[in-house]
């Protein structure tokens, strides 16, 4: 027997008359795992409603790139703007799982709205909502089902899965861990089982039998769990599954690591055997670890982003404090230029005291840049930025760090933003701070010349929302006042200056270079991508004061202090409604 379109919650208050008419014009089908709604650029000429099974939606890049939007759960409606605009729809609707859909024709949908004209105004509200909140507030719209696939036998799925499910359960979520012994289960059952529960954790090993291929199939993320002192084989999952999943590369590696093991194979070996998206941590079983997985499933990462500033992002080291301080924890960071090289301090796990010694080591009680030279490609051979980089950094790979990390940087040769997350990190921090002019480029390859990401962008909010999909912390330390032309008048010469102010001090043409270098990218970009800003007031810090570090720390603090007491809510949101847990089979493990 067939639904009926009451049955849709946005329909329910449509007259049972009007309901019976349209229903003349709609069509019921089965949507397979996979397969494709629309695409991006085709021609909205239907409403559809999921009733059952997942959707997501993405949206196609330059490169041709599927960028996942979100999902779409049972009882919403998919392609209503385009549909209302008469406009090709702006991206891919696929189906996550095998999926029951109506189509209701533009005629049933317009008789629908003649009949309830109340139906528009919902239809509107909710279009609203989607084009307001960021698709990360929305939980409906975040995976939901994980497939935890173990790559070795040895892994307990089982104790992985429940210490997950005990770290959400401190977040007020709920988690159902489904085994083996589900294998069969129609696929409204699983559909209750998503309505009852905040996340589902299918666990499988990688195993030729039929409920590994479900768990992949029915997954809305993919999480191989590896032994860090263990090899891959590659391809480390078979490479005829058809899952969506691993078509639209929504899988990740998560290696446990138990003490003092020796690494078999790199970081970078196991996201190639699987074609990963992200590389996750796991270290013993670790609360922080946990706590931060479990974040990601519910929803509540927080990641942070800072931007680069010379000088100026000594702030950023107060920001942390503060924030650190106040309970926040961090699930990524990133940056640019010097705010990079902070928060790749924050991600190799450095309390604070351990960072500001090693910022105060490495630019306040000596100039990196002293190492002037008579300027072919820059004023400074960079030799020094090398050294205090391997002494801080040494040979850390980003793909190893405590916590995602990435960087930016510019690519002079093609004229894009290089996003760095992976490889050798202290490489990553010395083309993100390669200032044109100042320091000479980092060469990347046969037709890469990097130099500051600060060039095309020195906030890269957007660069950590395609990566991260919880909460964002900016802070933002850029200078908008310019340079002080004072400094250009009847300047002395090269040996004037350094009588007067020594070799630590950068002259003038530092503060000109990087003004010139970065005066086009505008200065208010990524502000109003962050949930909580924190944009410190130094009006007496210039980008080369490198010796006012105290009172660029302090700034920072104040400022994080303060935002925190705008937003008391960022620290503490409340949490959406949990759901009532559904009596289950004596199988289903859900959380007390």
């Amino acid at each position: 027997m067939l639904p009926s379109l009451a049955d849709i919650p946005l329909l329910r208050d449509v007259a049972p008359a009007a309901l019976e008419a349209a229903e003349l014009e709609a069509t019921w089908f089965s949507l397979p795992a996979g397969w494709p709604l629309f695409r991006q650029g085709e021609q909205a000429d239907c409403l559809y409603f999921v009733l059952s099974g997942s959707l997501a939606a993405f949206r196609t890049g330059p490169h041709e790139e599927q960028a996942l939007m979100g999902h779409i759960r049972p009882g919403e409606p998919v392609g209503e703007m385009s549909l209302i605009a008469r406009e090709a729809h702006t991206g891919s609707v696929f189906a996550m799982r095998d999926s029951e859909i109506v189509r209701l024709s533009r005629a049933g949908f317009e008789a629908l709205m003649h009949a309830d004209p109340t139906l528009m105004e919902r239809i509107a509200r909710l279009m609203l909502q989607r084009v307001r909140e960021p698709q990360r507030m929305r939980p409906r719209s975040e995976p939901k089902v994980y497939a935890l696939i173990g790559a070795s036998p040895t892994i307990d799925l089982r104790l992985r899965a429940r210490t997950l499910q005990t770290a959400l359960s401190r977040l007020g979520k709920t988690a159902a861990i489904v085994g083996e012994e589900s294998q069969g289960m129609e696929s409204v059952w699983f559909d209750a089982l998503e309505h009852d529960h905040d996340a589902v954790l299918l666990i499988s090993p990688i195993a030729d039998t039929n409920w590994f291929r479900q768990c992949v199939r029915q997954a809305d993320r993919i999480w191989v769990l590896a032994r860090a002192d263990a090899r891959p084989s590659t391809p480390l999952l078979p490479e005829d599954d058809p899952s969506p999943a691993r078509r639209f590369r929504l899988v990740d590696v998560v290696l446990l690591h138990h003490g003092m093991e020796r690494k078999a194979a790199s970081t970078e070996e196991w996201r190639s055997a699987c074609d990963a998206a992200r590389l996750l941590h796991w270290r013993g079983l670790d609360d922080s670890d946990a706590a931060r997985l479990a974040r990601m499933i519910a929803g509540r990462s927080i990641g942070l982003v800072l931007s680069g500033g010379g000088a100026r992002a000594y702030a950023h080291l107060g920001v942390v404090r503060a924030l650190r301080e106040a309970g926040v924890p961090f699930d990524v960071a990133g940056g640019t230029s010097m705010g990079a090289l902070v928060a790749a301090c924050v991600a190799m796990g450095w309390d604070d005291d351990e960072i500001e010694v090693r910022i105060r080591k490495a630019f306040v009680e000596s100039n990196p840049l002293g190492d002037y030279v008579l300027p072919v490609v820059a004023l400074v051979r960079g030799k020094r930025v090398e050294d205090r980089l391997e002494e801080h950094f040494g040979e850390a790979l980003i793909e190893d760090l405590r916590i995602p990390f990435f960087a930016v940087s510019t690519n002079l040769a093609s004229g894009n933003v290089k996003v760095h997350r992976s490889g050798l990190l202290r490489r990553a921090l010395r083309a993100t701070i390669s200032l044109p002019g100042i320091l000479p480029p980092v060469v990347d390859g046969d037709n890469g010349l990097l130099v500051d990401g600060a060039v095309l962008k020195n906030f890269p909010v957007d660069v950590l929302k395609e990566i991260h999909r919880g909460q964002i912390i900016g802070v933002d330390v850029a200078q908008r006042q310019g340079i002080n032309p004072e400094d250009f008048k009847q300047p002395p010469g090269f040996f004037g200056w350094i009588a007067a102010h020594g070799l630590q001090a950068p002259p003038p043409i530092a503060s000109l270079l990087m003004r010139a270098a970065t005066i086009m990218v505008d200065p208010w970009e990524g502000r109003s991508g962050a949930d909580l800003l924190v944009a410190p007031d130094m009006p007496d810090v210039d980008l080369r004061d490198w010796k006012k570090f105290d009172e660029a720390v302090v700034a920072g603090y104040e400022a994080c202090v303060a935002a925190l007491k705008r937003q008391p809510d960022f620290l503490n949101p409340a949490p959406p409604p949990i759901h009532a847990l559904a009596s289950s089979p004596a199988y289903l493990e859900t959380a007390d």
